[in-house]
């Protein structure tokens, strides 16, 4: 199993920014890549963006292209989202994931809890 905390979540004023932090530990030997979603009130859950565990290649999502910065610090084991240049419409419950063998390459197979994210207008 691969287990995943998020952190760095919290109220910024639109045009800010935050930087959430997924610490990843178990079976990180399984993992093809790492993911960032996010599920807004009453809406499905999106992507955001992603990247292979060796940190080559990246994907993001057309909303926060240019914005936000996937990244990882292969030390610590630990995946980074890095948002610049908020907006309101960015507030959500952000959740980083796994892509493991479990499934086979692209499904995320492990989740974690979550972090809020609220940018005020």
């Amino acid at each position: 199993q691969v287990q995943l905390v998020e952190s760095g979540g919290g109220l910024v004023q639109a045009g800010g920014s935050l930087s959430l932090s997924c610490a990843a530990s178990g079976r990180l030997f399984t993992v093809y890549g790492m993911g960032w979603f996010r599920q807004a009130p009453g809406k499905e859950r999106e992507f955001v963006a992603s990247m292979t565990w060796s940190g080559i290649n990246t994907n993001y999502a057309d909303s926060v292209k240019g914005r936000f910065t996937i990244s990882r610090d292969s030390a610590k084991n630990t995946v980074y989202l890095q948002m610049n240049s908020l907006k309101p419409e960015d507030t959500a419950l952000y959740y980083c994931a796994a892509d493991t063998v479990v499934r086979g390459r692209g499904t995320y197979d492990y989740w974690g809890q979550g972090t809020q994210v609220t940018v005020s207008s």
